[in-house]
């Protein structure tokens, strides 16, 4: 058994501060600090009412316990003061259990919820400011039935609650609540950090449920309070089997923390001892099981044994000007925690101290003009000598065990790419602080927990083999869209790119509304050069949809979007219930698109007509609403925002500002698409072609597949650089080419099969004008006559206008669509011949 150094004195002396959480991980004295732990309790009640044996039996178990490697405690009822101090002594941190009446109906009970408050108001007084206390827990496992007879709204509130209550008494406290996977779905994102109990005997599943807690977790850590396997149903090899994976998938996937249930096999529950379950890693009277020393040898390598061979990581840092925040990063990655890795400064032309400063810290610099982003990642790219190459921007700073979990997920997956979540720091000042909680920052999507469609740029992470072939970044992207491109490259050649929530980078938000306005408004640019570049993602009106979920702070939800619904089983009699939120709606959504804001102004100048013809000042409440929605939407977002906790009260000036940004935002974006083209007026085509529906032939004297054809003329349009997309599973052509967001010209293809592997070819093509552009058409028409019969022939002339432009503008656009598709289909013949 590996015994862990230090006398009993000396160990008490590492945790006479508070421990504080920093993102996903816990802290003490500024080094990290994760909780090796076992359960302890619950016992059988002494003579006094003392709920844990006697002094000199606890100083025997916690004796042990450090030999063991264990760091943390974790009770099931309140620990006394002597139990504490005893804890400390040994260098024990400790998660205060506070037990209530959690079985029962408590909520029908006026009485009882008052019982339950002063108990857990007593508890963290009579544990208040001890060094040892690591958090105070609650709650632990409210029985699925009783939260399904509630419904989970109540059950949360009440939880809020209590978690009020434990603040109010020590504010400087972490507060948990212990939740499992029969009630998954309960909202405690209010609580410190997470805590499940969880038991899953197979690798495999439990390190995709652990993937789908960090998710759940979101930027908070978690912490296994319970997992464990009965050695009495499964023998004491297998226990130990078991536990020697569990305890290390749990840190390899970035938990903060597990506790083994439990340390001893004496168990005393409802006023009985429990003899049928043996969960500890000692017996009842104190012998070690063959788990203690599988355990011990585990805890001895969190969060990775240091014998494991790990490949080489080049590191690297583009940057432009990134003198201000530089520093951090460079001193941030001096501390990480990896056996061999290198770290490469690639200089874009910056005009500071940023060459000087790398230089200052040793690391490899490369200094070249000013080409932009893209250029400067592959500059880095060709220096680097690594298997792995990392990326991490100039205004971020990584956690020490950064690429230990990067590399971990490469090494356990055929990965291309592999990235980690980007969270502000704290510090930054209230202006970054509302930034954080706003759209429009860089955040990752999941096809599933583990599983990504995008990482981003501040960090992200390749096999050195993976851009070969791919090209590399595109250059075009000089401050943005870089990444993106690049992973939807990957994924289209069939890459998988990985996702890890233990790869953590500390990433500075703006610090004032001027840079994140400009930083916004250079968002917007890049995504006009992804639409030039990857036409058959955007739709008519310039918008991608990410087939993944997106997570990150600061996103906005759409109005009317409903909590979703919980899959609980017949009669909740599921073991796993968890929530299924749809997604939004069409006409929910729109309020969230930059171009919102033109349907605004284009409102308003209707109802502006008004004063031409008083029909159209109906226009008016549709106006009203136009500007509520976006109003409504920044109001529910800043409502739910988080910041750092300052005795428990938001103040005014950030959920102003934080409602402020949520509006500031799309507008920003506007702007840059604007500026770049990405307009709902824009139009993609070089060639004109009569506007009129065909049908063609192309004869081929060879086979050619379906799969083949498809390619053939995908590539093709994609040439042109016309703004095209692929039928889908149900639809009955096999590409659409717009000409702008009004019209569009859909292809159909098809195939005579002939003697001796000869094809025939068929192609129909036809034009589409939008259900949008008719509507239009149809509506200011319509008002053009009837103002035209009321006499305001201004107005009539002004709608008739209107009617006509966007008419003429449909044809156009089918025009556009025709030419390109035309000139596709000759391609294709041509190269049939």
């Amino acid at each position: 058994m590996t015994v862990q150094a230090g006398t009993r004195e000396k160990a008490g002396q590492r945790h006479r501060s508070k421990v504080e959480r920093r993102g996903k991980f816990l802290y003490v004295n500024g080094e990290k600090l994760y909780l090796r732990g076992v359960t302890y309790g619950t016992f059988r009640p002494q003579a006094d009412g003392t709920m844990f044996p006697p002094p000199e039996v606890v100083e025997a178990d916690f004796r042990g316990m450090v030999e063991a490697n264990v760091n943390a405690i974790r009770t099931y009822t309140v620990p006394p003061r002597w139990l504490l101090d005893l804890a400390s002594s040994f260098g024990l941190y400790v998660l205060a259990g506070i037990p209530w009446e959690q079985h029962i109906r408590f909520l029908d009970d006026r009485r009882t919820r008052r019982g339950i408050e002063c108990a857990v108001r007593d508890a963290v007084r009579s544990c208040a400011a001890h060094p040892a206390v690591v958090a105070y827990l609650v709650g632990n496992e409210i029985p699925a039935q009783i939260v399904r007879w509630y419904g989970r709204r109540r059950i949360e509130q009440w939880l809020r609650r209590l978690y009020r209550i434990a603040k109010r008494e020590e504010p400087g406290s972490l507060v948990a609540y212990v939740n499992y996977p029969t009630t998954e779905y309960l909202d405690v994102s209010f609580m410190d950090f997470a805590c499940f109990n969880v038991y899953l005997e197979t690798r495999e599943r439990l390190q995709a449920y652990l993937a789908r807690l960090q998710n759940l977790a979101g930027d908070k850590p978690l912490v296994m309070t319970e997992i464990g396997l009965d050695s009495r149903r499964n023998g004491l090899e297998r226990q130990a089997e078991v536990l020697d994976w569990q305890v290390r998938e749990v840190f390899a996937e970035g938990c903060a923390g597990a506790f083994v249930f439990a340390w001893t096999d004496e168990w005393h529950r409802g006023g009985y001892d429990i003899e049928d379950w043996d969960f500890g890693l000692v017996t009842r009277d104190r012998k070690s099981k063959p788990a203690l020393a599988t355990v011990a040898e585990a805890f001895a390598g969190v969060p990775f044994s240091p014998l494991r061979a790990w490949p080489l990581v080049s590191v690297v840092v583009c940057s432009y000007n990134g003198a201000r925040t530089i520093r951090d990063t460079f001193a941030a990655l001096q501390r990480v925690d990896y056996p061999d890795f290198e770290v490469i400064l690639v200089d874009d032309g910056s005009k500071d101290a940023t060459a000087a400063i790398g230089r200052e810290f040793g690391v490899k610099v490369i200094s070249t003009e000013n080409r932009g982003l893209s250029n400067a990642r592959n500059t880095g790219y060709e220096a680097a000598t690594g298997e792995i190459v990392a990326y991490i921007d100039d205004d971020a700073y990584p956690d020490p065990d950064w690429l230990h979990f990067l590399a971990h997920r490469f090494i356990e997956g055929d990965w291309a790419a592999v990235g980690g979540p980007n969270l502000p720091p704290a510090g930054d000042g209230l202006i970054a602080e509302c930034v954080a909680n706003s759209p429009g920052g860089p955040v990752h999507v999941l096809l599933s927990d583990i599983e990504a469609e995008h990482i981003p740029g501040c960090n992200m992470a390749f096999r050195k083999a993976a851009p070969e072939g791919r090209g590399g970044f595109d250059p075009r992207f000089r401050t943005a869209g870089d990444d993106v491109d690049f992973c939807w490259r990957l994924s289209d050649s069939g890459a998988r790119i990985g996702f890890h929530a233990g790869a953590i980078v500390w990433h500075h938000r703006r610090n004032s509304v001027r840079t994140y306005w400009k930083q916004q408004r250079g968002y917007g640019r890049a995504e006009a050069l992804l639409e030039r570049k990857w036409p058959e993602k955007y739709n008519a009106a310039g918008h991608f949809a990410w087939a993944g979920r997106l997570y990150g702070r600061g996103l906005t939800t759409a109005l009317g979007r409903g909590a979703g619904r919980i899959y609980q089983g017949q009669a909740g009699s599921a073991l796993f219930q968890s929530v299924y939120q749809p997604a939004p709606g069409v006409l929910a959504s729109l309020p969230l698109m930059p171009e919102w804001y033109l349907a605004v102004l284009a409102l308003a100048a209707v109802t502006a007509l008004g004063a031409l013809w008083t029909p159209l000042l109906a226009a008016g409440p549709l106006l009203l609403i136009a500007l509520a929605a976006p109003l409504a939407q920044a109001a529910l977002a800043a409502a739910h925002a988080t910041f750092p906790d300052r005795a428990g009260i938001r103040a005014w000036p950030q959920l102003l500002l934080t409602a402020l940004l949520h509006l500031l935002q799309p507008m920003a974006r506007l702007s840059g698409r604007i500026e770049y083209g990405l307009t709902p007026w824009r139009r993609r085509g070089r060639r004109l072609a009569l506007p009129f529906g065909f049908t063609e032939s192309a004869w081929r004297e060879e086979w050619h597949s379906i799969e083949g054809r498809t390619l053939d003329l995908a590539s093709s349009l994609k040439r042109q650089e016309a703004a095209w997309r692929p039928g889908g599973d149900f639809d009955t052509w096999d590409f659409e080419v717009r000409g702008g967001m009004l019209s569009s010209v859909r292809l159909l293809s098809s195939v005579e099969e002939h003697r001796g592997s000869h094809q025939l070819v068929l192609f129909r093509v036809w034009p589409e004008i939008s259900n949008f552009a008719l509507g239009v058409i149809g509506v200011s028409s319509g008002l053009a006559v009837a103002a035209g019969i009321d006499g305001a022939l201004p107005a009539a002339a002004a709608l008739a206008l209107i009617a006509g432009a966007i008419t003429l503008r449909s044809i156009w656009e089918a025009a556009l669509a025709m030419g390109a598709v035309k000139f596709t289909i000759e391609e294709y013949r041509d190269a049939a011949k």
